[in-house]
């Protein structure tokens, strides 16, 4: 596939590298040249500088006979324009654009066709509240992930000691849980994937992936780790786009506070917000923190523009006693640095929001696509289509379907004349056309075989 992304930031330089590893012709835009360099000396991409909307750009970039273009760079009106201009002067056929801000985003015959030309719209912000709010409605997860509209979810926690499964083998789960049906598709071990079988040991500090049905995830992590309290008492440092929309969906069932430097923004944020206390100061101050009783609060969420200001202000809230506190963490580097210690949740914008782009370039009936484990790792969920003969999958038990090295069936879910059903992956379990398949891929080097494994033959045409 031809792809032209316009942005060389983190969101461009990362989408390139995931798409350019799977033999894609990948040419990136920006208008930093050092920026492109980097990028075109660590992958095998075509570059162009200039402004990303200019038609003769787009046209050094390859747009005629483009398949796709993706606008990620960091102004919502470039994106917009050249969007417009690949359809106006080029018709390119997918169109997918990165929009910030609410005034666009708000606004109902905005885009589409007959306005401006954009297929897919992606809303950073958005995806990073949708994703922050699952975390906090299920405490002690690391990463929440929803499939099949939220009827089925992939769920990352990290095994205590003093669980009931810990020094366990996994075939003792069902043993243990005889009426909840769950399954273990992946797990990591000081950094390192393990495949899981019935006899694989589960570990303390094991980070454990399992697949549930949403009604069932609370009764499985109770196993894995104490289960702790639900959250009452929030803090949210930053009362940018992602922490207004956080307090937004918070206010109405937790008790929040929302620390914002700025006072003419704290200003705004009183007047558009309902129940939520707003507080004029910095969150890296330790007087400002002990009055609002910190070490009372369930959760601190760092979610300023700034890094360093959001990894210093959490190890503060850490230490002063709060329970939980996650930092929002923009340079892919300090993730892995800081998750784990005293702050419990790294939260990277990048791959929450590459996860959500990837999902309309795959190649297939492919709904969703999640990036974990900072992008090594993908979790997706595909339609199978076709019969017997024209599908390599349909009519095909679990246990007899040619699934590459360190890839395993999850779930599925089927509609029946009843509804949704939530079909927990066994070996027996057959393949039905129209089903739902979860996959989860340890290595993502391995996503194409995917791709053509669920691909349908002619016979099916």
């Amino acid at each position: 596939m031809k792809i032209i992304i316009l942005g060389a930031g983190q969101v461009g330089g990362t989408l390139a590298q995931n798409l350019a590893s799977e033999a894609n012709d990948i040419t990136v835009v920006d208008t930093s040249e050092s920026r492109l360099r980097e990028l075109r000396d660590r992958i095998d991409i075509g570059v162009v500088t200039g402004e990303a909307s200019h038609p003769y750009v787009l046209v050094q970039a390859g747009i005629e006979d483009a398949d796709m273009l993706i606008a990620v760079t960091n102004n919502d009106e470039n994106n917009m324009v050249a969007c417009q201009v690949a359809y106006s002067l080029f018709r390119t056929p997918t169109k997918i654009a990165r929009i910030r801000s609410n005034a666009y985003l708000n606004r109902k015959g905005l885009f589409g066709n007959d306005a401006i030309p954009i297929d897919v719209l992606i809303s950073p912000e958005q995806l990073v509240s949708d994703y922050v709010y699952s975390l906090i409605e299920h405490p002690g997860a690391l990463q929440v992930l929803d499939f099949a509209d939220g009827k089925v979810q992939l769920v990352a926690v990290k095994a205590y000691y003093g669980g009931p499964l810990v020094g366990q083998e996994l075939s003792f789960l069902r043993q243990h849980m005889p009426s909840v049906d769950t399954r273990v598709a992946a797990i990591y071990r000081r950094d390192r994937a393990i495949t899981p079988t019935g006899s694989t040991v589960i570990e303390a500090d094991d980070e454990v992936f399992f697949i549930a049905a949403k009604t069932d995830i609370r009764a499985v992590m109770s196993e894995l780790r104490r289960l702790e309290n639900p959250y009452k008492r929030i803090i949210i440092a930053g009362g940018g786009n992602i922490g207004i929309r956080l307090a937004r969906k918070l206010e109405t069932r937790y008790s929040v506070k929302l620390i914002e430097f700025n006072a003419n923004r704290c200003q705004q944020l009183s007047e558009r917000l309902d129940r939520t206390i707003v507080l004029h100061g910095s969150a890296s101050d330790q007087d400002l923190l002990l009055e609002e009783s910190i070490e009372d609060t369930d959760v601190f969420l760092a979610l300023t523009n700034d890094d360093e200001a959001n990894i210093m202000s959490s190890m503060l809230a850490k230490r002063l006693g709060c329970r939980k506190v996650m930092a929002l963490i923009n340079n892919p580097a300090y993730v892995d640095l800081v998750q784990g210690g005293e702050i419990d949740i790294a939260i990277s914008p990048q791959q929450t929001t590459i996860g959500s782009l990837l999902t309309h370039v795959r190649r297939g009936d492919i709904v969703n696509v999640h990036s974990l484990r900072r992008g090594a790792a993908e979790a997706i969920e595909v339609i199978a289509h076709g019969d017997e003969k024209s599908s390599k999958v349909v009519g095909k038990a679990i246990e007899d379907i040619d699934l590459p090295e360190g890839a395993n069936i999850g779930a599925i879910v089927r509609e029946t004349d009843k509804g949704s059903e939530v079909l927990i992956a066994h070996d027996d379990i057959v393949v039905e056309t129209g089903d739902h398949v979860i996959v989860f891929l340890i290595n993502k080097k391995h996503i194409r075989d995917i791709e053509q494994l669920f691909q349908v033959g002619f016979s099916f045409f």
